[in-house]
């Protein structure tokens, strides 16, 4: 198994995301009034719903990578039946979210949609090798994804 085969578009994602992600946590750090949600307990109810979802579907989704790629094999099942990138969505738009929800701040979904937009801009990239390799199986995958756009 080569590493970067594994890694996907991932470190071109993180390394776009991060620097928004810092100056966030940074404004967030100095000017904590303007990124306050107020929700009361209900932040802390809805952050851990995010994550009991997010976490699993990340968690299943590398395993499955960790499980198929050796093999040489189109993952088709679990998350990836639902969403063409779970590994990425799921971070998006539930994990880094969730989090937020408990650090009571907005801030993480800014970082969640920077990191979206991010995975849907290099996810092309792989996407692409995907099809190279897999062909017809992957264009007859894409077809069947129930979320192809999350």
């Amino acid at each position: 198994m080569k590493l970067k085969t594994l890694i996907g578009a991932g470190d071109h994602i993180m390394g776009f995301t991060l620097p928004f992600a810092i100056i966030g946590i940074i404004m967030n750090i100095i000017y904590p009034q303007f990124f306050t949600m107020n929700m009361g307990f209900l932040r802390i109810i809805l952050g851990f719903i995010f994550l009991l979802t997010g976490v699993p579907i990340w968690l299943i989704s590398v395993v499955q990578l960790i499980i198929y790629i050796p093999k040489n094999k189109l993952i088709t099942t679990g998350p990836f039946a639902i969403v063409l990138h779970p590994i990425y969505s799921s971070v998006a738009i539930l994990v880094i979210p969730g989090v937020s929800f408990l650090f009571d701040t907005w801030v993480g979904f800014g970082i969640g949609i920077i990191l979206y937009i991010f995975s849907r801009i290099f996810s092309v990239k792989e996407d692409k090798k995907l099809n190279d390799i897999f062909s017809n199986e992957y264009q007859l995958y894409r077809s069947k994804v129930l979320l192809p756009w999350l």
